[in-house]
């Protein structure tokens, strides 16, 4: 699949966005437990505001295994996500809903890469045609999440560069969201 297949993109299109790696800076082995600790990485909310250009639908999907394991409450996760919300607004970017799975088994059926969230999300957005979708991750499991619901599939290799690619699960490679954001 050759890279010019992105500038067929338009608002009939659904993205997926992972967060923790693809939005702010991931903690290795940890989790984002409260907004101090939430670091956008450079030209996020730019890059939000350019893809909404494109797409008819934005939604994030994430685990956050942190609500999970109580190192972190529903309610300390929704103020980060408030928080995060606000400051794509406040650039004229959006995100129509974001989608988490707090579950702790890897095999419930809401957890990346499962495909539970996308079904949740074309629930609450009956536009959304998994065949005009693509999710932007940065672990193969956010892949396999796509390949899972047939959903087209663009990494980037913010925290895991040495990621091969070409790769049967992986559509598009970019170095971050902003280069995707910029490829359309």
């Amino acid at each position: 699949m050759t890279y010019d297949f992105l500038k067929n993109i338009d608002k009939t299109w659904t993205l997926f966005l992972d967060r923790d790696g693809v939005f702010n800076e991931e903690k290795k082995a940890d989790y984002i437990r409260n907004w101090d600790e939430f670091k956008f990485y450079e030209g996020i909310l730019d890059a939000v505001a350019l893809l909404n250009e494109k797409f008819g639908v934005t939604v994030m999907v994430t685990n956050q295994k942190g609500v999970g394991k109580k190192l972190m409450t529903t309610e300390d996760l929704n103020h980060i996500h408030q928080n995060m919300l606000s400051e794509i607004e406040s650039r004229g970017g959006r995100i129509d809903k974001i989608y988490y799975c707090p579950e702790l088994d890897d095999n419930a059926h809401n957890r990346k890469p499962n495909p539970g969230m996308a079904f949740q999300a074309k629930t609450d957005f009956s536009s959304i045609d998994f065949t005009k979708s693509i999710m932007v991750g940065n672990k193969l499991s956010d892949m396999n999440f796509g390949r899972n619901a047939g959903i087209y599939t663009a990494f980037v290799a913010t925290t895991n560069p040495e990621t091969p690619f070409p790769h049967p699960g992986i559509d598009f490679r970019f170095d971050n969201l902003l280069a995707f954001a910029k490829a359309l």
